[in-house]
């Protein structure tokens, strides 16, 4: 079982998983999918700070978290993952702020580039000791699975609703991962190089391996996630998917966190989550010559 481990305490607590949370908070979610408004989120949550912050009041966590949610055009999603998310850190006595990183365009999605983009973009605000990277669409059934910040990067969502909730593969770590800043410093990230759906979750599942970062789960009976239903973005082309994913382990080094080209349109604190925006404009390509040979554009 995996817990998380905090300096608080409070007499009408007890200890469960390792933190201090009330019984009747602890457990399976009743989820519904009616979309809720910003006012519905803040009723539930109205000590949070505003850039989507909270932390404890009557004791000092010792997980800084970082929440990473790569976007666009998906508000309703949004808004559904909200209002189970921020109850959730705030029982789990998390000190944490959501980032909502949005790629700015009608350009083909490069969610690699907005995951790197958040990491460095928050590391400005505050020294964060783990991020969560979150997908939009994915919302937790079970508050029992910690977003603390672990030992060695965890794959949260072992059990999705769309796979039956059943690991497809062992080294999936798409969907919802935790990981400490040292560690994605270590494996430099995400790779830039993915248009389309596919392909930068399984790539740095191959830059931990290289790096010798062994991925942890939770039990599949609380890792559990509904995926809201909604048009998957096209994919990458699959030549190119393989081509690259073969190179994972080689491009550690020159394609990632230290090369991610973007430019910032806006950075706002809003009520339920701090906005930033991100132009990636026409970097991070890729092209065919000859009809077979790719040539990549770090």
């Amino acid at each position: 079982m995996y817990s998380t481990v905090q300096k608080c305490q409070k007499k009408s607590q007890i200890y469960i998983l390792g933190c201090f949370q009330r019984p009747t908070e602890v457990g399976r979610l009743n989820l519904t999918f009616n979309t809720p408004t910003e006012d519905d989120i803040l009723t539930l949550v109205p000590q949070l700070r505003l850039g989507g912050a909270w932390s404890p009041h009557t004791c000092k966590s010792r997980h800084h978290v970082a929440v990473i949610i790569p976007f666009r055009d998906r508000e309703e999603h949004l808004l559904v993952l909200l209002r189970y998310l921020h109850p959730l850190l705030q029982r789990q006595l998390l000190d944490y702020r959501i980032f909502v990183v949005e790629q700015y365009g009608n350009e083909t999605f490069n969610k690699g580039v907005l995951m790197n983009a958040g990491v460095r973009e928050s590391l400005k605000e505050a020294a964060y000791h783990c991020f969560v990277f979150h997908d939009v669409d994915m919302i937790p059934e079970d508050d029992r699975n910690m977003y603390s910040c672990p030992q060695f990067p965890r794959h949260l969502s072992v059990a999705v609703n769309k796979f039956n909730y059943t690991l497809p593969y062992s080294y999936l770590v798409g969907g919802v991962f935790a990981i400490k800043t040292d560690q994605v410093i270590d494996v430099n990230g995400y790779s830039n190089l993915y248009w389309g759906w596919g392909g930068e979750d399984d790539d740095i599942a191959y830059r931990l391996r290289k790096q010798k970062l062994n991925i942890i789960r939770p039990p599949q009976s609380i890792a559990r996630y509904s995926m809201i239903k909604h048009t998957h973005r096209p994919e990458s082309p699959n030549v190119i998917r393989s081509a690259l994913l073969r190179m994972a382990q080689r491009r550690l080094t020159r394609d990632g966190l230290n090369t991610a080209k973007y430019r910032i349109e806006f950075k706002k604190e809003l009520p339920l989550y701090t906005h930033i925006m991100v132009d990636i404009g026409n970097n991070h390509r890729w092209r065919f010559e000859e009809g077979k040979r790719v040539v990549i554009s770090f």
